[in-house]
Order: structure tokens, then C-alpha cells, then sequence
């Protein structure tokens, strides 16, 4: 008679490691940095190797002062820094970029216990503080390099609003010709990594089309000007599908994960329409994550045999 054997999940495993991951997430975000250097120029190059040295140097210095385990090869906190740097302009000061870095890994990442203690995207709150702290350098847009058009010298959805973009411009809105942050210009770069990571089954494509779709569905119902247009410009495709996508912060089921998405894209719609439009897909996405508890809670599955709790 053969022995029945326990044990703790999980029960199934794979070969797919956070390292893996997290290098796929950064394979993925390559279209978006070299789009953004050849968008501003090579100063991008070195906010995004300067903000990922940052967090590096963060997660390291606190593994080693709390004597815990280093656990920086795992790539997380590079993915933290890049997504930090394609969230500043490229005027950003250095100094500036490197405070958010110490805000997202040590106190939104390592404080809470690591990675996978944290209840929201470090690197967004590591963009809130930039943005009240150094609210001037976070939204000044410096021109593409090389252009003197109107369109390039402001945010497409600032120009929306005053009915100055339409669909003459929508190519050039496609290739991130226009100001913004680093990593968020260019539409078409920031789709080819989200079919990478679909591909690569890092992320369900669930959350981004949920999000990208309701949104433009909420901006067409409170009346905003071009509800296609503007969810290709700002910073929509970069939060749905690098950010809202997050492991640690969204929910655990197909249906929560609707759920997030359609939460995401109801509050960025609303934002965009009747307050300020700056920082509209980091709030949802922040405010979305601090349900996320309560939306697996309602969204877990019955155990086969489970009874329901009166």
C-alpha cells in the first residue's frame, strides 16, 4: 500500500524565475528606451541607467544593513528603476530622479518586507512624490530633437482639450513626436513590448484591454474630444501594461483582473475629464491597488468541497 504524502503549496511549480521575468519585462521596455533616445536624445539614456543603478544601490545597502539576504539579481529593482525613469521628462534633474529611487525601493519596496510585501507600484509612488515635490521639472516637456512643430512642444491630451489635435496628427502621436515623459511618447514601441510580454505569458492581456478600452468607452460617454486619440497619448499604454499589470499589486483571478482594469480605466477617464489630466493613470492605478484585497476576496474561487462560510 502506497503512502499518502502532504505538503504545503504550492503544489505545482515551473522553471520560471523572478530573474526571468523581470528580464523579460526589461526586454520588453527596450522599444520604449530606444524610441525615447532617439525621440530626446541621449540624455534619456543615462536617466534610465542612472535611475536603475539607484534602486540597485537602495535594495543592496538596506539587504546589507538589515543583514538580510541580497536579493538584487533578481532584476526587480532595475525594472523599478527604468519604469521611474520613463516617468520623468527629459529635462528632469539627476538628483530628482534619484529621490524618487530612494522613495520607491525603501520606503514603498523594502520597508514593507521586499518584493512581494508591497501593497502598491513602487515605482508610481516614486512618480507622486517627484510630482509634489518637484512639481515644476516633473511637468515641463522639453521638444523632440530636431522639431518645431506645436504639437511636440506640449502633451497631446493638453492640446485635445483646446481642439488642436485631430486625426492629421494621430501618426505622428503613434511615433511619440510630441512632449511628454520619456517612456510614455511613443504608443507603437510601448505596444511591441505588451505583445512581448503576451507572447512570453509574462502578463494576460486582460488588464491592459480592459483598461485601454474602457477608458476610451468612459471618455466617449462624459464627452471628451478624441477618446481614441488621447488614449494613445499620455502615459495610458505604459501604466495599462507595464504597471497595472504588476504581480504583487493586482488581483490574483481572471475576474478580478477584469474587474481592476475596468476600475483603472473608469478613474483615468474620470480624472482626464473633469480634473487635471497630469497623473491621472498613477492615481487609478495606485487607488485601484488598495482594493485589490478586497476585490480577490470577492472573486476567489470555491475550494472543491468547501463550503460556504454563513
Amino acid at each position: 500500500m502506497k503512502e499518502l504524502l502532504t505538503s504545503v503549496s504550492p503544489h505545482l511549480r515551473s522553471g520560471r524565475t523572478t530573474q526571468k521575468i523581470m528580464g523579460d519585462v526589461l526586454i520588453a521596455l527596450c522599444p520604449a528606451l530606444i524610441a525615447s533616445v532617439v525621440i530626446f536624445g541621449p540624455r534619456t539614456l543615462l536617466l534610465t541607467l542612472v535611475s536603475a543603478a539607484a534602486c540597485v544601490a537602495c535594495e543592496y545597502i538596506w539587504e546589507r544593513l538589515m543583514k538580510q539576504p541580497v536579493t538584487v539579481t533578481d532584476l526587480s529593482a532595475v525594472v523599478t528603476g527604468v519604469l521611474l525613469a520613463f516617468n520623468v521628462p527629459s529635462t528632469m534633474p539627476v538628483w530628482e530622479l534619484i529621490v524618487g529611487d530612494v522613495v520607491a525601493i525603501i520606503c514603498v519596496k523594502m520597508l514593507f518586507g521586499g518584493i512581494g510585501c508591497n501593497f502598491v507600484n513602487p515605482a508610481l509612488v516614486g512618480r507622486v512624490v517627484m510630482f509634489f515635490s518637484f512639481t515644476a521639472d516633473m511637468t515641463t516637456f522639453d521638444a523632440p530633437a530636431g522639431t518645431i512643430d506645436a504639437l511636440t512642444s506640449a502633451t497631446p491630451l493638453a492640446l485635445i482639450r483646446d481642439g488642436a489635435v485631430g486625426w492629421s496628427e494621430f501618426p505622428q502621436i503613434l511615433l511619440g513626436v510630441h512632449g511628454g515623459v520619456l517612456g510614455e511618447t511613443c504608443a507603437v514601441a510601448l505596444i511591441l513590448g505588451g505583445v512581448y510580454l503576451c507572447v512570453r505569458k509574462v502578463i494576460k492581456p486582460i488588464i491592459p484591454l480592459a483598461y485601454v478600452g474602457s477608458c476610451m468607452l468612459f471618455m466617449w460617454i462624459f464627452g471628451s474630444p478624441q477618446p481614441v486619440i488621447a488614449v494613445f497619448s499620455g502615459g495610458l499604454l505604459l501604466g495599462a501594461i507595464f504597471m497595472a499589470t504588476d504581480y504583487v499589486t493586482t488581483p490574483t483571478t481572471n475576474t478580478g483582473k477584469l474587474i481592476f482594469g475596468l476600475g483603472c480605466g473608469l478613474l483615468t477617464a474620470l480624472m482626464r475629464c473633469y480634473a487635471s489630466s497630469a497623473g491621472a493613470v498613477t492615481f487609478s492605478i495606485l487607488l485601484m491597488n488598495l482594493v485589490v484585497p478586497y476585490i480577490n476576496d470577492l472573486t476567489a474561487p470555491k475550494p472543491f468541497g468547501g463550503v460556504e462560510a454563513k
